[in-house]
């Protein structure tokens, strides 16, 4: 009887110590080499997920994501937002950046110019510093890479406020605190990119 009873409790714990084995195996998807960044909390609750930003990439060249389809005509709006917080959008495009509460100490008119090309857009009053974590949420349904499982990883890319092409490789400023939301239904889906910045300037969305 105490073998028996020996021999379950065994087969619990090995049984136990295998599902604990396989969770750990999960891996999330962060948008950054994890060796380059740190951890940063952004103040939203699933931000755990989020990296830091690598303010020197070693000079990483990325690939900028493309629309599914041209853009017909240059898409720009501009937006208010008061010290209370605010949201800007481009449903064109399936962009949304969230303000929170203090991101600015008074009333500043933003402006959001999306490449008719590229997933990339130019924020201003370029320059601008943000006293809070600003989040920017891309919906991948525009774009190139919607509808097929994630070959790799994508990054929320800084690169040069200027006009520097965005075919070919791009050489990246700055990688920010990014995570990939996958649809429930096809975990392999990528549906979102969400990425959190503290300045405005030209931001993109690419792939290694």
């Amino acid at each position: 009887m105490l073998r028996s009873r020996l021999l379950r409790s065994f087969a619990a714990l090995a049984g136990a110590i295998l599902i604990a084995s396989c969770s750990d195996a999960v891996v999330t998807n962060p948008t950054a080499p994890a060796s380059a960044v740190e951890s940063h909390h952004s103040g939203s609750d699933d931000s755990g997920s989020l990296r830091g930003a690598v303010p020197d990439p070693t000079q990483l060249e990325l690939k900028a994501v493309w629309w599914k389809k041209q853009q017909k005509n240059l898409v720009r709006v501009s937006q208010t937002i008061s010290p209370d917080g605010g949201i800007i959008s481009i449903p064109e495009t399936g962009l949304t950046i969230r303000f929170p509460q203090g991101a600015v100490a008074q009333p500043l008119t933003v402006t959001v110019t999306a490449d008719d090309k590229y997933v990339a857009y130019k924020m201003e009053p370029s320059g601008t510093v943000f006293l809070q974590d600003v989040e920017v949420t891309q919906s991948l349904a525009a774009t190139s890479i919607f509808g097929s499982p994630l070959k790799s990883q994508l990054y929320a890319a800084y690169i040069a406020d200027d006009n520097i092409k965005l075919s070919g490789k791009v050489p990246v400023i700055e990688i920010e605190p990014s995570r990939t939301i996958f649809s429930v239904l096809s975990p392999l889906l990528p549906q979102a990119q969400v990425w959190v910045i503290r300045h405005f300037s030209r931001y993109m969305l690419a792939s290694g």
